[in-house]
Parts: C-alpha cells; sequence; structure tokens
C-alpha cells in the first residue's frame, strides 16, 4: 500500500448539514483499502427504473463527478435487492461498491450479515454528526443494534388523498382526523348502484390493495413491535386489537368484505391510469407523497387534496402522523474502493443542495433535517403534507429484524385472515402471531 501524498489543505465547512469536514483528514477515510484522493472508477447499483427517475440519478452523478474529478462512477439500475445480496455474498471485480435498496425491512439483514460495511468510522473520520444530519425516526430505520451500515436517500411518508368533488357532495367540509371520523366519512361517500354493486367506495381497508399493507395503517397506533429485550408484543400492547377492531369497523360499515373484494377486483393497476383513486371508484385513499405527481400527469378529472391519515380518537393530539420508510444507501462489505466509495454515499445522503434536488426531481422527501426546511424544496401544498409528516415527531417506521422483516410478512399473512373473518378469538390469535415472529427471529440467529 503505498503512503498517502502530501496534502495542501484547508477545512471546509458545509453549512446547514451538520458537517464539518477537514481537509487535511487522512485519504484513508474508513477504510485502510484505498486513497479517495486516486483515480478510480467505482459501481453503484439502484433500484431505480423509470426513466424520469433514471435521469435524476445520472444528473447526481454528474454533479457529483463534477466535485471529485478522479472517481468515475459506474451506475446499474432496477437492480433488486436479491441481485445485490448475490452480488455481494460472490464478491469480486463485478460486486458493486455502493449499493442502496427501496426496503428498509432488510436493512437488518444487511448489518447483521455485515453484507454493508459499518459506515460510523467513515462518518466519524470525516465529521458527519449523523444525529444532527438525519431525523431520528430514519436514521433508526438505517441501524440495526448498533450497527450503522446504511444511511437515508430519501425517505417516503404516507398521508390520505381524498377527492373534493366527492366530499362537497357529500357535504363534508374537512378530512377526517380520527378513526371514528374516517368510518363516519366513509359510510356517506359510498355510493351503490340499483343492482347493490359499488358505483363509488368511500375508503377501501383491505390490505391486499395497493400500498394498503397493515403495517401502513397500523403505524398510527404507534405500536411497539418488540419489547426491549427483542420479543413479539402485538398481543401485548392493546393498540394491536383497537387496530384490528377498527379496520373491521370499516369493512362492515361500507358493505361487509366479500363484496368489497369483488368490488377491489375491478380496480386497475396501482401504477396505471386505472388507478382506483384516479378513476374515483374511492374516494379517500392511503398512499405517499409520490402519488401528487402521477395524479397531476395523469391529469385527474376532479379536484382533490392530501391530509394526514387520521388517528385513533384516543390519540387525536397525534394527528399529523404517519408511517415513514424510505431508500437506503450503503457501502458493500467487500468492496476494494471503500473510502471512494464513502465520498458518492456522503454526496448523495448528506449534501443538503443535492439531497434537495433529488428529491426535487423525482417527488419523494427529503431525508437531513436541513433539506427538509430548505428554501429550494419543492413548496407545492399536496406535497408539504407529505414533509410535515415526516417531520411529525410521532410518525414512525418500522423496526429492524434480522431476517428482512420476515415479521411484516407474518403481520400481513394474519391480517388478511382477520379481514376475511377468519380468526374468531383474536387474542389467540395474536398470540400465536406473537410466538410464529419469535421462532422465525430465533431460526435466523442459528
Amino acid at each position: 500500500m503505498p503512503l498517502p501524498r502530501m496534502r495542501i489543505c484547508l477545512p471546509v465547512a458545509l453549512a446547514g448539514a451538520g458537517l464539518l469536514i477537514s481537509g487535511c483528514a487522512n485519504p484513508s477515510v474508513g477504510s485502510d483499502r484505498d486513497d479517495p484522493t486516486q483515480p478510480v472508477t467505482i459501481k453503484f447499483w439502484h433500484g431505480w427504473s423509470d426513466p424520469g427517475e433514471v435521469k435524476a440519478v445520472n444528473d447526481s452523478i454528474a454533479r457529483f463527478e463534477k466535485l471529485h474529478p478522479n472517481i468515475k462512477v459506474k451506475a446499474i439500475g432496477n437492480v433488486t435487492d436479491e441481485t445485490v445480496n448475490q452480488a455481494l455474498r460472490a464478491g469480486g471485480d463485478d460486486a458493486p461498491d455502493v449499493v442502496s435498496s427501496f426496503t428498509t425491512n432488510n436493512v437488518g439483514q444487511f448489518c447483521s450479515s455485515g453484507m454493508w460495511a459499518d459506515l460510523d468510522p467513515f462518518m466519524k473520520k470525516t465529521g458527519v454528526a449523523k444525529e444532527k444530519v438525519f431525523p431520528k425516526t430514519l436514521l433508526d430505520y438505517t441501524r440495526y443494534q448498533g450497527t450503522q451500515c446504511a444511511l437515508p436517500l430519501l425517505a417516503d411518508s404516507y398521508g390520505l388523498y381524498y377527492n373534493k368533488d366527492a366530499f362537497r357532495k357529500a357535504g363534508i367540509e374537512r378530512p377526517p382526523h380520527t378513526m371514528s371520523e374516517l368510518k363516519h366519512d366513509a359510510e356517506k361517500l359510498t355510493r351503490r348502484t340499483a343492482k347493490g354493486s359499488y358505483e363509488q367506495l368511500g375508503f377501501m381497508p383491505n390490505f391486499r390493495l395497493y400500498q394498503n399493507s397493515p403495517d401502513r395503517l397500523f403505524a398510527q397506533w404507534g405500536p411497539t413491535y418488540f419489547d426491549k429485550n427483542g420479543k413479539a408484543q402485538l398481543a401485548k400492547d392493546p393498540v394491536t386489537k383497537q387496530f384490528f377492531t377498527t379496520a373491521l369497523g370499516l369493512i362492515n360499515a361500507q358493505g361487509g368484505y366479500a363484496a368489497m373484494e369483488k368490488f377491489r377486483t375491478t380496480f386497475g393497476d396501482e401504477m396505471s391510469t386505472q388507478n382506483a383513486f384516479l378513476t374515483q371508484k374511492v374516494a379517500m385513499h392511503m398512499d405517499g407523497e409520490w402519488r401528487g405527481l402521477m395524479l397531476r400527469k395523469d391529469k385527474a378529472k376532479f379536484d382533490w387534496d392530501t391530509a394526514p391519515m387520521p388517528v385513533p380518537d384516543d390519540q387525536e393530539d397525534t394527528y399529523g402522523r404517519g408511517y415513514l420508510t424510505g431508500t437506503v444507501a450503503g457501502i458493500s462489505h467487500s468492496s476494494k474502493h471503500q473510502n471512494a466509495a464513502w465520498e458518492l454515499v456522503k454526496f448523495l445522503t448528506v449534501d443538503t443542495d443535492q439531497v434537495v434536488r433529488f428529491a426535487n426531481a423525482i417527488h419523494n422527501i427529503p431525508s437531513t433535517n436541513a433539506a427538509l426546511k430548505s428554501p429550494k424544496l419543492d413548496a407545492e401544498p399536496t406535497f408539504r403534507t407529505f414533509l410535515d409528516i415526516a417531520a411529525n415527531r410521532h410518525s414512525t417506521a418500522l423496526p429492524p429484524s434480522n431476517n428482512g422483516g420476515q415479521y411484516v410478512t407474518s403481520l400481513q399473512d394474519f391480517s388478511y385472515n382477520v379481514e376475511a373473518g377468519k380468526v374468531p378469538d383474536l387474542d389467540k390469535g395474536l398470540r400465536e402471531l406473537d410466538a410464529q415472529i419469535d421462532a422465525d427471529n430465533l431460526q435466523s440467529e442459528n
């Protein structure tokens, strides 16, 4: 390993990003494998595939390469977590240096397996004060048991889209704030045909619809999935039963599960112009911030707006909260260019101007405190709703696990049975769910 070159250096402050980077730092930043000032080509694998999103990624890389002319980035898009994991296990020259994932559920697996490098040494050497840079909830879903193997690379928050024309027709003045208001409004907004089928549903609560995975609506209760020892405690947390009772109440108030499932099969694809909200088959809909861009692009034929999802009646003071998730980025454990890779990860995740520009380009939520407050951020009101949700102190994300979020899959399967009326004893069913989650976690550890 050659000795690092002597360099003239000046401290450089990155205002607003919570950073102080010294130009005198040793070229070996968090690793002794490479000198990031030397010419190098690194590989970046990501999941974006939409042409507009890919352009935004490539524009980001061009900005990075302008700042770091010695580092060239070869980007490969539309890559799944499974493909990334296979490449990282195989190692070699074809494996990526910088990796990203849309699935925060897998962070625990990335960290515990060691496939993604610990980023704390890199941050320590370059002065990134992570607790100041990133919102706590986003920081929490990028680490596992003390290992910070990823950083947030934009975020998603979930809120309520509602048809203002339908609201006016039904005499409803504002979006619901509580779950009882949601139920009341859903009933008023539901319209049936002469033959008894649906013309429009107020709110489709069924867990198989688009983004309606149960963990997302469950976030409005602020659940605690695991106790301090890592044991599942859904059966012990009283809000779990409240959540399922509320979901069943929404179903029964609008005609029952069988009728609603039959209507759901008439919906078009989530990402198409036949989306159920766009075609006005549902008057209220839970979705992420990106939906607004699609509604404008597809020229929705009705007046619509956004709001936070309702909260339980006994938690009305938490109104404004929502479910958070997002894309994460990290460095391959086997990369021979980890310091150069860190320069890219740091640029993509920490640089305020870059985070804002990327968020505006693909209509996602910026993932740093400074970017969330930036005056350069898209000020469109329907998008601002989701920025407020992301900044709300009550908003929550799923806790990481060591098996890729298997507990979420177990919750989904259980929820499908609950809404279909196949769980006659909810308390017993929740105890069995906890036992299954604990067994799956134990098996992953062995």
